[in-house]
């Protein structure tokens, strides 16, 4: 092989490796990194992670479709070529965790290598490759961590996560309990993955629905599941999900927290079960690799909302990797909201002073305690998330920072939020930059419904009066309250600053009082 040559760097221009190392300013001081490698019976998966945090933010994402597990449930061997692929992605994934300065690195194996004769063998092969230790874990400790994965990623999560993999189905009853710690419930795995129906129907989605209909019947978590959530973890329900978010041309591109609505899924899952998978619309927007298993996923989903009759489905990105960290933290770091976790990091990230949107919290608190606007605990929790995130499109420019933050906030790798959720914060603070008028992305309001359209907008028209106030400095909105006193909306200034209020600020005051039937008043005080 010819080698490759290079050409002569002028000395102005040092190479990377002479050049002194840098903290990366856009990096959180969490510690160090954390790596978890996950060898499933169809992928294998690399995720990198910025720390061990309640919000765990990946810098670093890999999965290849190894197809481990085909053929486990008719032949009870690993695939040769399945193990090739598997030890190949492995020794790239070392490569990489050592480039990436990572030296936690959690890799564990499940239904393929567990049920397999020569899963043992492979696991030895896997250690090498990786150059740590793999874990083999159980049926019920993969159901754990699939659950402990939802509820540390789903505000108040109730009801059932179903997580299917190429070789099992694990089912685990979950409910949030007190200070929002996990309660874990009755859980079983059945041998209902992809790869494994297809092997044992023969390729038949007909007869492998069948199948997991005779499963399922005395399946003891889904017997509470009747107008709960069913939580689905896993690729080929994401995989399902994408298809159903592109033909519907849904407005967010994001998957974790998607909802389908039962009938929807019902009558949705046996089409993909029925037809010619590629003949489906927007079915471009699924791996090709992943499409031969679709068919038997939706009957999987098809027959656990038959017979469990849940509410909704909700599409859950996070599991069993997710659910390995969070078990890690001490009770203190779990017990934390991870929205606002993740909102501070932003703020902490992005914003021109972390504080001032901590003081914003404190300032609208105010505000609308004295307004009477009805605010519930979750509606306080998501005006506190805007306000951390307020400022976060600073630098872009002032023509397009209303459009640059509701693309950052719509589509950020937050948890413990919903679409409509993710819907209010987008537009609070697009409003904030555009004004209270703007006909801001239709189709996102759209998730959004009516009285959080209303609160989206009073929130944005109090916010544009304190950025107009305060110039996003710190200490100055504790010196100037903004309250509502009877019939007027009063924003008060200190004697030093009594010069901020001009026509400017006068007229944001008249915005925000109009929206809530107020008459706008400077208060000078001592």
């Amino acid at each position: 092989m010819a080698s490759l040559s290079r050409k002569a760097v002028p000395a102005a221009f040092p190479s990377a490796s002479t050049r002194p190392e840098r903290e990366a300013p856009g990096r959180l001081a969490v510690g160090a990194p954390v790596a978890v490698v996950d060898i499933g019976s169809n992928s294998v998966r690399l995720v990198i992670y910025e720390g061990l945090t309640r919000a765990p933010t990946p810098i670093f994402n890999e999965k290849v479709l190894c197809g481990l597990g085909k053929g486990v449930a008719t032949t009870g061997m690993l695939a040769p070529d399945g193990v090739a692929k598997a030890i190949s992605a492995l020794r790239r994934f070392r490569v990489l965790c050592e480039t990436s300065g990572v030296s936690d690195v959690a890799v564990i194996a499940t239904a393929a290598a567990r049920e397999a004769r020569n899963g043992r063998e492979f696991l030895a092969q896997a250690e090498a490759a990786i150059g740590a230790p793999a874990t083999l874990i159980s049926s019920k400790r993969e159901a754990e961590l699939a659950a402990l994965g939802v509820a540390s990623s789903i505000h108040r999560a109730d009801g059932v996560v179903g997580d299917l993999g190429g070789g099992s189905l694990e089912l685990t009853d979950v409910t949030a309990g007190a200070g929002g710690a996990a309660k874990i419930g009755a859980w079983t795995s059945l041998p209902l993955g992809g790869l494994a129906l297809m092997d044992k129907s023969g390729r038949s989605p007909k007869k492998a629905a069948r199948i997991v209909r005779e499963a399922l019947a005395d399946c003891k978590p889904l017997k509470n599941l009747s107008g709960r959530t069913f939580y689905a973890v896993g690729g080929t329900w994401r995989a399902l999900a994408r298809l159903h978010m592109e033909q519907r041309s849904y407005p967010l591109h994001v998957m974790h927290g998607y909802v389908i609505p039962t009938r929807d899924a019902i009558d949705f899952a046996h089409l993909v079960e029925v037809v010619n998978v590629d003949a489906l619309a927007a079915i471009e927007a699924v791996n090709m690799a992943r499409r031969p298993l679709l068919a038997y996923g939706a009957a999987v989903l098809e027959q656990i909302i038959r017979q469990a009759r849940p509410s909704e489905i909700v599409v859950s990105a996070l599991g069993v990797r997710e659910g390995l960290l969070y078990e890690r933290l001490d009770k203190a770091q779990r017990r934390a909201d991870p929205l606002l976790t993740a909102a501070r990091d932003l703020n902490t990230l992005r914003s021109r002073s972390p504080r001032h949107g901590e003081e914003l919290c404190d300032w609208t608190d105010a505000f609308f305690a004295s307004s009477n606007l009805a605010e519930t605990e979750d509606e306080r929790r998501l005006r506190h998330a805007a306000c951390l995130l307020a400022d976060i499109g600073w630098r872009a420019h002032p023509d397009y920072r209303g459009e640059q933050a509701l693309n950052i906030i719509a589509h950020a790798a937050f948890t413990g939020i919903d679409h409509p959720g993710r819907g209010f914060l987008a537009l609070a603070i697009s409003y904030r930059h555009l004004g209270v008028d703007e006909d801001v992305r239709p189709q996102l309001r759209a998730l959004v419904a009516a009285s959080m359209l209303d609160k989206a907008r009073v929130l944005g028209a109090a916010m544009r009066v304190a950025y107009i106030t305060s110039a996003a400095n710190a200490g100055v909105l504790p010196q100037t309250p903004l309250v509502c006193r009877k019939d007027v909306l009063e924003l008060r200034l200190p004697r030093a600053m009594a010069d901020l209020g001009n026509e400017r600020l006068i007229g944001r005051m008249k915005q925000l009082a109009r929206l809530i039937g107020r008459e706008p008043r400077i208060e000078i005080g001592d």
